[in-house]
Parts: C-alpha cells; structure tokens; sequence
C-alpha cells in the first residue's frame, strides 16, 4: 500500500522506515529540505500519492498540526483518509475531523508510544475513530505495532485513541516519579551499599518489574548515581490535560498529579513559593533558615 507522512522527525521518520521495511511505499514530506523527504510541499505530496489517499500527520501538537489539517482539507478528495499520529490534545480531534469532513474526506487519530526503541521493538497504536476507517489503514497499524497479539487498539471513536495516550502518559509520570523516589531514598541511606546493583536485582522476579524499570538499570550502569543528567525534567502536556480531565470526570488522581507538580518544581517554579514558607517559618516560630 502507499502512505503518505507528513513529518519525518524523530518518530515520524523512524516510523516511516519502519512501514518501508514491511513492504509499503512511504511518500514523506517535512518542511526540513534536510529531513530525506520525497517531495518538497503538501501539494506535490497530494499530487503524487493515488487516490484513495491516505495521510498520517506526525507534527508537534498545536499550530503545526492545526494549520496541515487545514491545508489537507482543502488540497485532499472526498474518500481520502487523514490519520494523525502526535500528541495532540484529545478535545482537538473532534474540529479537526469536523473540518476535514466538511469536503468529505476521512479522518482518524492514533496515540503513539515507543520512543526511541519503536524501530526495533514497535509502537504501541491506540486508534480513535471508525471501524471502517480502521481496516483501511490497518495494513500500516500492523507494520509499526510489535509482533504478537498486543501493541494496537481501537480505543473509541474520534479522540478515543489521544485520550488513551493521555492517560498512558499520566500513568507513565506516576511510574517515573515512583522509581526516582525509591532510587532516591536508597541513595540516601547509609545502609545500602550500591543502589544500582539494587535497582539492577529488581528487573528480574519482582512484582514492580516493568520496562521501565529495565531502561532506569540500563541508565545506571552508563552513568552511574546519574551525574551527567540535570535534576530537571519538563512536561509534555498529557499528565496536565489527564489531570483536568479527571477533575472534570470526578476521578480522584493524585499520584499523577504528584508526579506533575514534581515535574514543574524541578524547573524552579517553586523558588519563590519556598522564600514564602521560609520567611513565614521564620515570623511565626522564629526558625532560621540557613543557605
């Protein structure tokens, strides 16, 4: 089958090699003249590709994306079939498949995890849209899902598959958060001696064996106690959208909204917030806080 990707970054472009190497013929487009695309605009890249067309936009979430979707709306046929593969805010999805089928062209969204390791190990797929549209473009699900049964679902309809992948990351910030702070207690204690080789001990027979897990091991025996990485790690955006979410929803999620607000304490945003505690502290009970 033929595909056309739009966005030939770090996951795109090893997304569409990988699509490649199950036989697909993959036209790529990216704004980059350096990225290895196969044509130089949308236009070329609408022209070359037969009809029924079908797309995968694999842009940042936000303005890149909007504004493609609004230039395919206009540039695809009636049939075609849009699918978009970014981390895009799940309540995005809805205008975007409004908008495209206005001029009678399909659209689906897919939440995307895999990282680096997709390559070689696969994607995992959460699919929002139809069931129609799903067997259309499942030819290219299986070529990036991993071997076996699991790796790919269809979620729901429309925005089904980017609220998954919210609540996929909102559970990886919980897990993340919860290894740093196991790693870090150990790292305190006098009584253990080498908590690299602990971490290492728990990949293997333990009930909190994860990948995870395994990739924290893989990082500790490169640098060990981790002195080339910088004690700050930003936010992407779904751990807050799942946060907001929940609240609305009337879940309860405080591990995730923990893990969030470490996140955003790292960047130093609680500076001044400390200041006032310190300086409180001091008026009412006389504690000195010393630098």
């Amino acid at each position: 089958m033929q595909l056309g990707m739009i966005g030939l970054g770090r996951m795109g472009g090893n997304m569409a090699s990988r699509i490649r190497e199950a036989g697909h013929t993959i036209v790529g487009y990216d704004r980059a003249p350096d990225s290895g695309r196969d044509v130089e605009s949308l236009e070329e890249l609408v022209e070359t590709l037969q009809a029924p067309r079908v797309i995968w936009v694999m842009l940042p979430a936000g303005i890149p994306t909007d504004s493609t979707i609004t230039a395919l709306s206009t540039l695809l046929s009636a049939g075609d079939l849009v699918i978009d593969g970014g981390n895009t805010k799940y309540s995005d999805d809805a205008p975007h498949e409004q908008e495209l089928a206005a001029h009678g062209v399909h659209f689906m969204e897919a939440g995307v995890s895999g990282g680096v390791w997709g390559p070689k190990n696969g994607y995992a797929l959460m699919v929002g849209g139809s069931t129609e549209d799903f067997d259309i473009a499942l030819p290219f699900f299986n070529a990036l899902k991993p071997e076996g049964d699991a790796g790919l679902v269809l979620a729901g309809p429309v925005g089904a598959g980017h609220f998954a992948k919210m609540v996929h990351n909102g559970i990886e910030y919980g897990m993340m958060q919860a290894l740093g702070e196991g790693y870090a207690t150990m790292t305190h204690s006098d009584l253990i001696d080498n908590p690299t080789e602990v971490i290492d001990s728990w990949t293997s027979g333990t009930v909190i064996k994860s990948w995870l897990l395994d990739l924290l091991a893989l990082a500790l025996k490169k640098d060990p106690n981790l002195a080339s990485m910088p004690p700050v790690a930003n936010e992407s955006g779904e751990a807050r959208w799942m946060v907001d979410a929940a609240l609305d929803l009337g879940v309860p999620v405080p591990a995730t909204a923990a893990a969030l607000f470490a996140r955003q304490t790292s960047r130093g945003g609680s500076d001044d917030a400390l200041k006032v505690v310190s300086a409180l502290r001091g008026q009412f009970g006389g504690h000195i806080t010393e630098k």
